[in-house]
């Protein structure tokens, strides 16, 4: 992977990662059309970018995150199913994370989900307050995103509605969710493959792929969640969920007719 090829591939997960049309998804999609080859190293990277689309979290709401001692609590235990199977199921995950067929199968069904989503979820709650329990079960909806192509803003945005939050409500817990969730991948990916990240004959140049990622994520993150906010208040999942089908559904007649996504 050369500079230019991590700059798209950050720039993809910036704009990504907070929309509910998977980021790790798109992620695959942008390194086939690279030709750019799912090493560890490449997979590492991926993961570890995140860090940059978790800060620009932190310095948009992070008056939020100065809050009582309950809101880290809520923030547990929404984060704890994640961690439970994503540890047990760290290395099925990586598998599935070489798949388009996998991708694009996912986006179309996510993309039929999301076309009923306000029908289905339209309802809200009169109570807005987000306690434990409904933070489990929003942390429970966020473990459908493991599987590459499901996205995990929209599971725990989706997961928040289904329990009668309003979709700004829902969305904004979702970007807070983000923060452990994210940071814990990176971490423990970043303890796996050190020794491939920081590998002395190639450390200096690992290292500036990492850097350059996370801020290009960072940067284009920001951006991301000051569009997503106002859209989704406005116009709920619609116009998302035609593009997953429109996208997904473009791969699949490509690999069905024995096209080779590495075309750049």
């Amino acid at each position: 992977m050369n500079i230019l090829q991590a700059v798209i591939v950050a720039i993809v997960e910036g704009l990504t990662e907070f929309l509910p049309v998977s980021s790790t998804g798109h992620m695959i999609l942008a390194q086939h059309l690279l030709g750019v080859e799912s090493t560890p190293l490449v997979k590492a990277f991926t993961v570890n970018i995140q860090l940059g689309a978790i800060l620009s979290v932190l310095i948009l709401y992070w008056k939020r995150f100065f809050q009582s001692l309950n809101f880290y609590a809520t923030l547990l235990v929404a984060f704890l199913p994640a961690a439970v199977i994503g540890f047990l199921l760290g290395d099925y995950i990586d598998m599935l994370l070489e798949s388009v067929a996998v991708v694009a199968v996912m986006l179309v069904l996510g993309g039929i989900v999301m076309l009923f989503v306000d029908r289905w979820f339209g309802s809200r709650s009169a109570d807005q307050r987000i306690g434990s329990r409904r933070a489990l079960k929003v942390g429970l909806a966020q473990c459908v995103a493991m599987i590459p192509g499901v996205s995990r803003s929209a599971a725990s945005i989706v997961g928040g509605m289904a329990t009668g939050l309003n979709r700004k409500t829902a969305a904004e817990f979702s970007f807070f969710l983000a923060v452990p969730t994210m940071f814990a991948a990176s971490a423990y990916k970043l303890l796996k493959d050190y020794k491939i990240l920081f590998a002395e004959e190639n450390i200096r140049e690992n290292l500036v792929l990492l850097g350059v990622g996370n801020v290009v994520a960072f940067a284009v993150g920001m951006l991301a969640i000051r569009f997503f906010i106002g859209f989704l208040t406005r116009y709920g999942f619609k116009a998302f969920g035609w593009y997953r089908i429109a996208v997904g559904g473009a791969i699949l007649l490509l690999l069905a007719c024995g096209k080779n996504l590495a075309i750049l």
